[in-house]
């Protein structure tokens, strides 16, 4: 099994913006040092607890700090973006990772962000198509490139070799850096253009996992549609996984660091919400029976414990994982924090 940090990343309202985020670094750095396979940086303007607009500028103060992790962003929200500037930004950062960067890409967004850009909620899907599309196409183009869409006209300049002046730059990474599809829906539509496309198919940490099946029938069905070969060992699958001395410290330790985000932050955020229905193992459960003790008997928080005489899981496969935990270990012999407790897991059951 591979091992990897998923980070909202989640920043307690109290905290300076630059601590939380000298935390991030902080914790992707011990990732690399630990052999941590991969880590995914999520994306948002209005979310109080992650407050991480522009995760570029996180993941390549990481990339000059660590050696050999794969860094990616966990995810671009592709609506809020001009797609010119985009495929600028993350083709300047692919140059600097050098081969570690992978491009996370999504299709939603929550109401706040997409208000303060003034989106209609409805043209979210068809926006994010069309950025999408053209950050693809700019990155292939040679020469001129010309688009006319419903949300952008572009028109590139060719590039002067005499003056040196017009459109040129490209990822490092060709025809361009993985790609990973992220859902948090039972039915996205996003598994199954992950399997037509090749690319890698991310299942939310959120999702029950009675949906689960469904996500990988999907991915399967795009892949068999586009002629492709489905590769299970390319799923994460994302699990919050918390790690303590014994199963009862890991459990008080989850209700405490994660069980206070769920309560404080997605908990009020999420009732009545396509969301809060797909962390549900009967579809008839009131919202207000998604506690947190629920979460960590039916969705990992908190679940799995390993400890001394506990041995790992038997689950084979690759891992994104992450929160960082705050909590103090209560072991009075142990007066140290644990800076890795807390981890959002992805495993590829197949590899």
């Amino acid at each position: 099994m591979q091992f990897g940090l998923f980070m909202m990343p989640l920043h307690p309202p109290h905290r300076a913006f630059a601590d939380g985020y000298d935390r991030d670094v902080a914790q992707i750095v011990l990732a690399d040092r630990l052999g941590f396979r991969e880590v995914w940086v999520g994306e948002h303007l209005t979310e109080r607890w992650e407050n991480a607009p522009a995760p570029d500028l996180l993941l390549a103060q990481a990339l000059a700090l660590t050696k050999t992790v794969r860094l990616g962003t966990g995810v671009t929200l592709l609506a809020l973006h001009n797609p010119v500037y985009l495929a600028h930004r993350l083709a300047m950062l692919d140059h600097m990772a050098r081969g570690r960067f992978q491009w996370g890409i999504g299709g939603g967004g929550i109401p706040t962000d997409l208000s303060l850009f003034g989106l209609d909620p409805s043209t979210v899907r068809a926006r994010s198509a069309e950025v999408l599309d053209v950050v693809l196409k700019l990155w292939a183009s040679d020469g001129r490139f010309t688009h006319r869409g419903k949300f952008f006209d572009i028109d590139t300049p060719v590039l002067d070799p005499v003056k040196g002046r017009g459109y040129y730059m490209k990822p490092y990474q060709q025809p361009h850096p993985p790609i990973a599809v992220a859902a948090s829906t039972p039915s996205s539509s996003s598994m199954r253009m992950a399997g037509e496309r090749g690319w890698i198919p991310m299942s939310s940490s959120l999702l029950s996992r009675a949906f689960l099946a469904d996500h990988w029938r999907l991915v399967e069905a795009g892949a068999a549609g586009a002629g492709r070969q489905a590769n299970r060992s390319e799923w994460r699958i994302a699990r919050d996984i918390l790690v303590a001395p014994t199963s009862a410290m890991a459990r008080e330790r989850a209700r405490a660091v994660l069980g206070r985000n769920y309560v404080q932050h997605q908990y009020p955020n999420r009732i009545g919400t396509a969301q809060m229905a797909s962390t549900k193992l009967e579809p008839s459960m009131a919202d207000e029976a998604v506690t947190v003790d629920y979460l960590m008997d039916n969705l990992g928080l908190g679940r799995r414990r390993l400890g001394p005489r506990e041995p790992a899981p038997p689950d084979g496969g690759r891992g994104a994982a992450g929160r960082r935990s705050d909590v103090v270990c209560a072991d009075k012999q142990r007066r140290r924090r644990w800076p890795t407790a807390t981890t959002t897991c992805i495993c590829a059951p197949g590899m």
